[in-house]
């Protein structure tokens, strides 16, 4: 399956409301929504800086990836969000090896 990384920014009211009710959004809230996808939790984690948290699944193709992002975002509960489509070592490796018979394609500016 595709892997996937989405980060997202709270919103100050969701962070209000996590303040005065702590709880592992990871467990809670990811956990499930990546499930409901047909999806797996691979890693996830809080953060300091532009996003709050971080989540790395598998789903199976990208609609189920933007079905997640869009329930999130239509749930108003952050603020700023970014998915990101991530290569494993496998496919990394392939786009290199089509690079090298591509190369001479590319004229810069």
């Amino acid at each position: 399956m595709p892997l996937y990384m989405y980060q997202c920014a709270y919103t100050a009211e969701s962070l209000a409301a996590m303040i005065k009710e702590p709880q592992d959004r990871i467990e809670r809230a990811a956990q499930p929504l990546v499930k409901a996808i047909g999806g797996k939790l691979l890693a996830a984690g809080y953060a300091f800086g532009d996003y709050d948290i971080t989540i790395v699944y598998e789903a199976p193709d990208d609609q189920a990836a933007a079905s997640l992002a869009l329930a999130v975002g239509a749930a108003g509960a952050v603020r700023a969000a970014k998915t990101t489509k991530l290569l494993t070592g496998q496919e990394w490796v392939a786009a290199l090896r089509k690079a090298q018979g591509i190369g001479s394609a590319y004229r810069p500016a």
